[in-house]
């Protein structure tokens, strides 16, 4: 059985990361009477978006992660491959709280480059 010390310490601040755009979702559903779905409320829709766009991308880049790792790709790639997605992530749920369109692309760009990297890793690993 493989241990994965990298992709398991990124799942862990994910995980995190998760609950902390989770609670102000709960707190404004409460705040708004808005207890299940969509809302009016701009601000609920926003953090609503937020928590969504990272519950879309960060589950197939922690298994991306994951595979990298237990091919015993160089700690350096898995570390860059799962920092630049952190990092990603972190601009976009930025971004979307802020309102700022620029954040947001970048966020997103950097969450691109580790899913894209990951899978080139995968298919190149895959053939060896």
């Amino acid at each position: 059985m493989s241990f994965l010390p990298i992709t398991s310490s990124f799942t862990a601040i994910f995980a995190l990361a998760l609950v902390a755009l989770s609670v102000p979702v709960t707190l404004r559903r409460v705040k708004v009477g808005d207890l299940i779905g969509d809302s009016p409320d701009a601000v609920l829709r926003l953090r609503i978006r937020a928590q969504g766009n990272f519950i879309e991308y960060v589950p197939l880049g922690v298994i991306g992660l994951g595979l990298v790792e237990a091919h015993a790709a160089a700690t350096w790639l898995v570390l860059s491959i799962g920092g630049v997605l952190a990092g990603g992530r972190l601009l976009h749920a930025v971004g979307m709280w802020r309102e700022s369109a620029p954040l947001r692309g970048f966020g997103m760009l950097l969450t691109y480059a580790a899913l894209v990297v990951a899978a080139g890793v995968l298919l190149m690993l895959s053939r060896a």
